[in-house]
């Protein structure tokens, strides 16, 4: 990023107004995140107890988890070329009532009592992947609805928003499925999608990139994605940031339990367990309103070059904590400075893509990170746990981490300042 656009984004960025005021349709879209975000935390609970409920089977519950992942892999690069084809907002609206008609099958079946275990797993599948197609539609519309100026604070204004629904859900769970079952907590989920629908129907239709002619084939727009990110220099490096990042996340939230109980002396079923998620949430959303403060005084790049070694830093304390007290606040900075560089690099990311290409490029990352980066530091961490101890394991977060933050000052000691990007 050079000094001319530190200037520009700094001068754009004095006392900016409230987004939520001053843009009816971010509004709409911000409360569509929040409903269906809060529906989708209760069945993030509410689905693996259900599982568990019918089948007994760990390995069953291991999966229906692991659905919310595999479609990254499975159908990434398709989602991103699709949603750069289409009317995204029409786009998403659509995933929406699928994703609403899908879960609903759920408590309909367990009603007439013909749900089955191939039903469980193939509507999470279904409604994971349906999940992705409209992710990727919206790493085009947020730019074209807040414009890039304002990307900094209308993603941490997004991310902060789902991580308090993520907080409020979850919490909300244990007792919304000892009320009324899992089963028909799951109809809750499905009318939170039909009103992320309307609400996203509502929102005013955003003036239309010209994009250029004639449109290529579906493995072309792929290929043209994959393209431009890989000669973007700068967007290279922040994608392997990116995924070393996603590594650590992964490793984290997969040993936090294992951590509780060997680490922290906390028993497997100690209610203090929950405090140690709610801390690295609570972290989450200090970060998502430190971040636009962040961008004011400093570009993307020198953002990373301080928060990751200072999120390497408080792992370090983390993993050396032996008692749950001192733990709560080193985990909560941990989780502070994790949104931070999650949201940072993504937002960067949207500011030099072309609108045209956003979403390939934005999806491939998110593949990168979400569908690889994620699962790989959960095994990853489990297995050097199983071999070395609980501390080993969690020290990996640290390793990804230490390495994410040697890249960047590698590369900022190589150069004095980032490659200009290319125009949209």
């Amino acid at each position: 990023m050079t000094d001319q656009e530190t200037t520009e984004k700094e001068a754009t960025a004095e006392k900016p107004p409230g987004l939520l005021r001053e843009h009816p349709a971010f509004r709409r879209f911000w409360i569509s995140r929040a409903v269906s975000e809060l529906g989708s935390a209760v069945t993030t609970v509410a689905l693996p107890v259900l599982t568990y409920q019918q089948t007994h089977s760990a390995v069953l519950v291991s999966l229906v988890s692991a659905a919310a992942t595999l479609p990254y892999v499975a159908f990434g690069l398709l989602a991103g070329a699709l949603a750069d084809r289409v009317d995204r907002r029409r786009l998403m609206v659509a995933t929406d009532w699928l994703n609403a008609l899908v879960l609903a099958t759920i408590p309909l079946a367990h009603a007439t009592h013909t749900l089955t275990t191939a039903h469980l797993l193939l509507a999470a599948l279904t409604s994971a992947s349906l999940t992705l197609f409209y992710e990727a539609a919206v790493y085009g519309l947020v730019p074209d609805i807040v414009g890039k100026h304002a990307l900094a604070r209308a993603n941490s204004a997004l991310y902060g928003v789902e991580t308090l629904m993520r907080i409020t859900g979850t919490a909300a769970a244990g007792t919304l499925i000892a009320t009324l079952r899992p089963a028909t907590t799951l109809a809750g989920d499905a009318l939170s999608f039909a009103a992320s629908a309307l609400l996203v129907r509502a929102i005013t239709r955003p003036a239309p990139h010209p994009a250029p002619p004639p449109r290529p084939s579906l493995r072309r727009s792929v290929t043209e994605g994959l393209r431009f990110l890989w000669h973007h220099r700068t967007l290279r490096l922040l994608t392997a940031v990116g995924t070393l990042q996603s590594f650590a996340g992964g490793a984290v939230i997969g040993q936090l339990v294992v951590f509780a109980d060997r680490g922290l002396g906390l028993h497997d079923s100690d209610p203090r367990i929950g405090l140690l998620y709610t801390a690295w949430s609570a972290g989450g959303i200090g970060g998502s309103l430190l971040l636009p403060r962040l961008l004011r005084r400093f570009d993307a790049f020198r953002i990373l070059l301080g928060v990751l070694p200072a999120g390497a830093a408080l792992g370090v304390l983390v993993v050396l904590t032996r008692d749950w007290r001192p733990a709560l606040p080193a985990i909560t900075a941990w989780g502070c400075a994790y949104l931070v560089v999650l949201v940072n690099t993504m937002t960067y990311s949207q500011e030099v893509t072309p609108p045209h290409l956003q979403s390939r490029v934005n999806t491939t990352r998110r593949m990168l990170s979400s569908g690889l980066g994620v699962p790989l530091g959960a095994l990853v961490a489990s297995t050097v746990t199983v071999r070395a101890g609980i501390r080993a394991g969690m020290a990996c977060a640290v390793v990804s981490l230490t390495l994410a933050a040697l890249l960047v000052w590698t590369v900022r000691l190589r150069a004095a300042h980032l490659p200009t990007p290319p125009p949209p």
